[in-house]
């Protein structure tokens, strides 16, 4: 059981929550900041026009609500914005979202009734997802269509995904004796301002994004093993020269993973060492392909953008996202436009680029295995069986290809897109949730591609036989893919193959994060 207090929540946190299911409890120093805030705002809200809890929404904003209808008001806005379309979020990030609403709550700002925070810790520990579309929400006053799905199904409407069904609300609710929210004040506009969908998915893509760092680490390491390269492109020496951090630590973590290799060349050795003058054309290639010797350069900068993107989005993980900010140590309300969301939207745009350029990478290692014309080492297309009568991994190769290509396209910005809706009231927007949702397309499309890259891998390793040379790190993984990935030499269906490997890759911790250490002697990536 999780205790959370006022200490902000990092991403080890989260992933113990969302993706470890630990079970949650608040502490009642917290509750008790939030009961006082929702009392501080019933008391002032008499006899002041204050937006969203006596007047309409956004442009309707100048019209006066009667006493009356105050509660009707609340029910209405999340009604008529549970519109969203297109598919449903996948269960796990909407128990992302589920969090990252319950810490904006429990800031204290929000003058919403400790009710709701029972209700969502309730959620959370049950296991019961509200049903929330892809569709709809354009970022400014926050996700507005993605979490009125989320209000419809706390007040007891809608539909809920509970053990991995769909199913309405009102029965699951029944079935667990969970009741439905009741409004009070302000809780339906305190719901669904707010950037709590953006930014939960943002935490489940900075988690895979770390793990797709990891694994083409390792992956380009044994690349580089299979092809025996040489050993100072990833240098101490060299790297300690360029001065990103970035790149420095990726160099760090090939040298712990090939510390032990016997594949790994020598360049003094083989290249410095006798005499090597006498020979007018080098059969061995002086220098490597930019694939596979300039791996730090391109991995370490996406290193870097992952780490400043989780310090953003941790950030906006703890932060007031709604409006207004009720603020009753100060005795006032703010109103403003905390639920912006452009923070998300610029990292996961950048985050999406970074990804993409990690699968460009893996794509181009796997083609110089591929191309026995450009490794002179391998069978076509590293076919084991019978040239001609076989194909190897030709076929998977187009996958690679094809999806690395949508990565491409997708990696366009969001950032940008701004258009004006809300009869112009929201005249600039963030379209954060559309770039959180593309950044994790992109993430689970570079799984495959790298999933493609290490089934070729195993088969160059079974072609070569070095299990005996090759490094502890890698030979440990090349050991795990194959007892889920069997050797092959006829042509047998790989989809399935690559499902399951690709499953590994997303559900395993990579072989680097036990072994390697940055240049500091600190954990690749130090939790928040």
């Amino acid at each position: 059981m999780k205790l959370i207090t006022e200490k902000h929540l990092g991403l080890a946190d989260f992933k113990a929550i969302v993706c470890d299911e630990q079970m949650i409890s608040i502490d009642s120093s917290v509750l008790g900041k939030v009961s006082k805030n929702h009392d501080f705002l019933k008391g002032f809200a008499s006899n002041k026009i204050i937006y969203g809890i006596n007047t309409g929404f956004g442009p309707m904003a100048q019209y006066r609500i009667s006493e009356d209808n105050l509660v009707e008001l609340q029910y209405n806005l999340i009604r008529s914005h549970s519109s969203g379309s297109g598919k449903p979020i996948d269960p796990v990030l909407v128990r992302g979202l589920l969090l990252a609403r319950l810490n904006n709550f429990l800031q204290g700002y929000s003058g919403i009734h400790p009710e709701l925070v029972e209700l969502l810790v309730n959620l959370l520990n049950k296991k019961v997802y509200p049903c929330i579309y892809e569709h709809g929400g354009v970022g400014a006053s926050g996700d507005l269509v993605q979490l009125a799905h989320l209000a419809l199904a706390l007040i007891g409407e809608g539909e809920v995904w509970y053990q991995n069904e769909l199913r309405p609300t009102a029965e699951v609710y029944s079935e667990l004796g969970i009741k439905p929210l009741r409004i009070h004040v302000r809780e339906g506009l305190a719901l669904i301002n707010g950037t709590s969908a953006m930014t939960g998915i943002a935490m489940m893509n900075l988690l895979q994004a770390k793990k797709l760092l990891e694994w083409s680490v390792l992956m380009s390491a044994m690349t580089n093993e299979v092809v025996e390269a040489y050993d100072d492109h990833f240098s101490h020496e060299l790297n300690h020269v360029k001065h990103h951090h970035g790149q420095q630590t990726v160099a760090a973590m090939m040298r712990s993973l090939l510390g032990d290799s016997k594949m790994i060349r020598c360049r003094k050795k083989h290249l410095y060492e006798g005499d090597k003058m006498d020979q007018d054309v080098f059969e061995d290639k002086v220098q490597e392909y930019y694939s596979l010797r300039c791996i730090t350069q391109v991995l370490g900068p996406i290193m870097d953008t992952i780490q400043h993107a989780e310090k953003v989005i941790v950030a906006e993980f703890n932060s007031v996202n709604d409006n207004p900010i009720i603020d009753h140590e100060n005795a006032n309300i703010f109103h403003g436009g905390n639920f912006h969301g452009d923070y998300v939207s610029l990292e996961m745009d950048k985050l999406k680029i970074a990804i993409t350029k990690l699968s460009m990478l893996s794509e181009r290692q796997l083609n110089y295995l591929l191309n026995a014309k450009l490794n002179e080492k391998f069978p076509p297309f590293l076919n084991l069986g019978v040239l001609g009568l076989n194909f190897g991994m030709q076929g998977m190769q187009f996958t690679a290809t094809s999806t690395v290509a949508e990565n491409q396209t997708l990696s366009g910005p969001m950032y940008i897109h701004s258009i004006p809706n809300n009869n112009d009231n929201q005249d600039i927007v963030s379209m954060g949730c559309n770039a959180a949702l593309l950044a994790r397309r992109v993430i689970g499309n570079s799984f495959e591609v790298l999933s493609i890259q290490m089934m070729t891998l195993l088969q160059a390793v079974d072609y070569l036989e070095c299990q005996d040379r090759m490094a502890d790190a890698t030979v440990r993984m090349y050991r795990q893919i194959r007892e889920i990935f069997p050797l092959f030499t006829e042509d047998q269906p790989k989809y399935k193959d690559l499902e399951r490997v690709k499953r590994f890759f997303e559900a395993a911790d990579p072989v680097v994060s036990n072994s390697a250490r940055s240049t500091t002697g600190k954990a690749v990536f130090a939790s928040s």
